[in-house]
């Protein structure tokens, strides 16, 4: 898919001052949030300073996309390499990635995105385990929105 940017000082803070460090919270937050289950032993995460590169192969997209947010929405990364491969070559419909902004709530994100505020359960839905509550999303954290 390529790299995807996010802003570096928002987010969850799981990121030490070493770069193993790093990459070993950041594969505990995969864990933790369940999106381990089926990634076997070829899925991997570095570190490079600002920069988290996934690799591996991902049982399908959805996941591959939360795996992105997953490690993107930490506070002091800046970028996400996803180097993975789906296994499921499975039609799915395109998500897109939308950066949260002052004044955004998961309605008005569903009106701009679907033309339907009452929408917001598919986006919330699409962002667990990452989003615990659907007005807990925080300016420059980087949500899915599937079939946009």
């Amino acid at each position: 898919m390529g790299v995807f940017k996010f802003a570096m000082n928002k987010g969850k803070e799981i990121i030490a001052d070493r770069n193993k460090v790093a990459e070993k919270a950041i594969r505990k937050e995969v864990e933790d949030l369940g999106l381990d289950d089926e990634l076997g032993n070829d899925f991997s995460v570095s570190v490079d300073g600002k920069q988290v590169k996934l690799e591996g192969r991902v049982p399908d997209l959805e996941t591959k996309e939360k795996l992105i947010l997953a490690a993107g929405n930490v506070s002091g990364i800046g970028e996400v390499d996803d180097s993975m491969k789906v296994k499921s070559k499975a039609k799915v419909a395109d998500s897109v990635f939308h950066t949260v902004k002052s004044g955004d709530s998961l309605s008005k994100i569903a009106k701009k995105y679907y033309g339907d505020a009452m929408r917001y359960p598919d986006i919330f839905d699409a962002n667990t385990p990452m989003l615990k509550h659907p007005d807990k999303i925080y300016p420059g954290q980087v949500l899915r929105i599937p079939g946009a």
